[in-house]
């Protein structure tokens, strides 16, 4: 089925596009798929050994990132272990407005992929004082305040354990110094207000941004393994009396680069 017959359909949608990376890369399937945040692409070039680069916005359902420094490349590496890794170094944001469904549409390609373990990454504005921008914060579970779903009809998906224990366990050995935290995702484009903000942090959250929980949905329905990393790289929104400004987002992750990069080899390496 081609794109046009398959638009309607997001997992035929997902298959194709799944079908186009394995007949460009050789690949026949993968077992680990990341997908980097705002500050998370420097690094990708220890993840493994490269296999195949290719362009987002050419492939089936994909298109190029709508905001500077999100990247575009899907690359695919063989890790330490032996295990295929596909590296979107890009993601599609809801505030984008091209739906839900192509929100998702990396995480279900790479599920038509057969991976079985995704790791989420994001810059987000941190609600904790004590996590000053640069820091990396496991996220232990998720609050989608969006309105939205990519499920439909009568899907009951339990969520209860979304991300995974063990693999944040496993994150935590590689660096105990990894704390946890509950983030909170906003429809954007705009960033929360501070009385959105302390309404974040009266409901639980301890991290905001405008990605990630409707990813990790569309993952859980597909019975994946998930990890989720924020990079804290601003205070949110009346936690000090600075300005919001995207430039600072691309600078925390510019300053944090090397830990992230070492942090992100080990984890590959260990999953």
């Amino acid at each position: 089925m081609n794109a046009t017959g398959a638009v309607n359909d997001p997992f035929a949608l997902a298959r194709e596009a799944a079908d186009h990376i394995a007949s460009s890369t050789g690949i026949t399937g993968a077992d680990i798929a990341l997908v980097l945040g705002s500050g998370w692409k420097s690094g990708t070039d220890q993840l493994g050994e490269p296999l195949a680069d290719l362009d987002l916005a050419e492939l089936p359902g994909f298109s190029a990132p709508a905001v500077a420094g999100h990247g575009g490349r899907l690359l695919v590496v063989r890790t330490a272990a032996g295990r295929t890794a596909l590296v979107f170094t890009g993601r599609t944001h809801y505030y984008e407005g091209r739906g839900v469904a192509a929100v998702v549409h990396g995480v279900r390609t790479a599920a038509a992929l057969g991976v079985g373990t995704l790791l989420l990454t994001n810059g987000a504005g941190g609600l904790n004082p004590a996590w000053p921008p640069g820091t990396p914060v496991l996220i232990a579970d998720h609050i989608n305040l969006t309105g939205a779903t990519p499920l439909t009809g009568a899907t009951f998906i339990d969520m209860t354990t979304t991300w995974t224990p063990r693999l944040r366990e496993l994150a935590r050995g590689i660096d105990p110094s990894l704390d946890e935290g509950v983030y909170v995702q906003f429809p954007g484009p705009q960033y929360e207000t501070p009385a959105e903000v302390r309404m974040a942090r009266v409901l639980g959250g301890d991290l905001v941004g405008m990605s990630t929980a409707l990813e990790a949905i569309a993952a859980r329905e597909a019975g994946m393994e998930i990890l989720g990393i924020s990079l804290v790289t601003n205070a949110a929104a009346g936690i000090t009396d600075a300005a919001l400004d995207h430039a600072e987002v691309l600078a925390a992750g510019e300053a944090a680069s090397s830990r992230l990069a070492v942090l992100l080899r080990d984890l590959v390496g260990a999953l």
